[in-house]
């Protein structure tokens, strides 16, 4: 427990101090906040269902060309428990090594919930066109080990990645690529991976948009399988600047959830 705050209180340390260092330097500035619902499940190469429920507090804060995001999310996971969630936003699953013998693995249907591993993400455009019709962006990533060995590995995984996006009439195609050097254990061995996605948005408003996002992440190790996931997604924006998304997930890979659904809500200040 004294890990985990430490490391919470550093990662809120390091956003608030980005938030007023930039804060002073740019006036015209947004802070974003959130929560959301997700939930999903799958085999990842056992014989029954892992359901994951995660439960992320968002904050977003931009200004300038910088943004900086932190995800604190909560974990419940029912299932036979050799299946932890290690990495990524949106999540990479793998299963313990079975030949170490320093991890007892339980065979039966147990069910193991707290805090997850928080994660902060730096992005700054590197370019951005006339009106904002396309733009490439660079981002910098840490999942801090804040998760108990039970529902992670309990290491920080560093992650980079570049996101290009152009308008073309009311379609908003990207192509994001990344690399993730992942944190290892004796009992769940990791590489570091290569990852990316490609997908695209429509807009019918300025209100309300849909799209889809295919994703692909390398395989971490001989126990961890490649990740292939297919997601559809919208966004409405209820009010003034509070705004409504949701999502379907379906995975083609071990690695990956069979099927998975979520929500999430968000204002802006």
């Amino acid at each position: 427990m004294k890990q985990q705050t430490k490391w919470i209180t550093g990662a809120l340390a390091v956003t608030l101090g980005f938030v007023s260092g930039v804060t002073q330097a740019e006036e015209d500035s947004f802070l974003t906040l959130g929560v959301g619902y997700e939930f999903s499940t799958g085999k990842y190469g056992t014989t029954s269902s892992t359901d994951i429920v995660t439960i992320p507090a968002i904050a977003l804060y931009e200004s300038g060309p910088w943004s900086l995001k932190l995800t604190v999310p909560y974990l419940r996971i029912t299932g036979e428990g050799d299946v932890i969630v290690t990495s990524r936003s949106g999540g990479m699953r793998g299963k313990y090594s079975t030949t170490t013998t320093t991890t007892t693995v339980s065979t039966t249907s147990t069910t193991r919930s707290g805090l997850g591993d928080v994660a902060t993400m730096l992005t700054y455009k590197l370019y951005t066109g006339e009106d904002g019709e396309s733009g490439l962006d660079l981002s910098g990533r840490i999942k801090f080990g804040t998760a108990s060995t039970d529902l992670g590995t309990g290491k920080n995984d560093y992650a980079v990645q570049m996101l290009f996006y152009h308008d073309v009439g009311n379609f908003t195609p990207g192509i994001m690529f990344g690399y993730e050097m992942l944190g290892s254990t004796a009992q769940l061995p990791l590489n570091n991976v290569y990852y990316g996605s490609v997908g695209s948005s429509y807009s019918f408003s300025e209100q309300t948009s849909v799209g889809a996002e295919y994703k692909y992440a390398q395989k971490a190790s001989a126990f961890v399988a490649e990740q292939r996931e297919l997601t559809l997604y919208a966004n409405f924006q209820i009010v003034t600047d509070v705004y409504l998304r949701g999502y379907l997930m379906k995975g083609y890979s071990t690695g990956s959830p069979d099927s998975g659904y979520g929500v999430s809500i968000a204002s802006v200040f």
